[in-house]
């Protein structure tokens, strides 16, 4: 299995070996992740048939494969703003599961 970090340093690797013609990469990379996001909402909309013109025209995998973009383009984008986005990730997420273990503690109560 490809480690998510692994694949995301090499894309970084790679877009900093081959910048953009224009524009500022690091403003790039999150102009990416709204992309992405906009590609996601198509395919909500898509499984949810809100276009009645277009009726259903995504699935709820094609959905999921939009989420994972967003989510690689976010992993991607991190690297310009800390120095090991690894470890950032995993303190902030531990950060947030401690915070909502509090929160559980306090609802059971």
């Amino acid at each position: 299995m490809t480690d998510p970090w692994t694949y995301t340093a090499d894309v970084v690797r790679w877009l900093d070996a081959n910048p953009p013609k224009q524009g500022d990469p690091v403003t790039l990379r999150l102009l990416k992740i709204a992309e992405e996001y906009g590609e996601a909402a198509q395919a909500y909309f898509g499984v949810t048939a809100q276009n009645p013109r277009k009726g259903a025209t995504h699935t709820p995998a094609d959905v999921a494969d939009e989420l994972c973009d967003v989510i690689l383009a976010a992993m991607v984008a991190l690297h310009d703003h800390v120095p090991d986005p690894q470890d950032f990730f995993q303190a902030f997420v531990r950060s947030h599961a401690q915070r909502q273990a509090a929160l559980t503690e306090r609802s059971e109560s």
